[in-house]
């Protein structure tokens, strides 16, 4: 079958230069990207990933991480472990 369908689509330029180089470390074009995202949807008949409305605990805290509030950081993945007790 021939690809003669056309989508179009606004995204913000920075969004869109960081996911192409993401996929393109993948080896995909965002084109290729859009015909998976369709064939799974066909798939699955419905979208290949939960869509959810965080509950009010989650937005707070998502919210309060945008803002630095209670993150931490740490210098490398054993510092991570040890503060988690791994």
């Amino acid at each position: 079958m021939s690809k003669t369908a056309t989508i179009r689509t606004r995204i913000e330029p920075g969004l869109k230069i960081e996911v192409e180089g993401i996929l393109a470390q993948l080896g995909l074009t965002a084109s290729e990207t859009v015909h998976l995202l369709y064939r799974q949807i066909k798939l699955q008949r419905g979208l290949p990933f939960d869509v959810r409305i965080p509950n009010p605990l989650t937005a707070r805290t998502l919210n309060a991480s945008k803002a630095g509030k209670n993150v931490k950081r740490f210098g490398s993945k054993k510092k991570l472990f040890g503060d988690l007790g791994l």
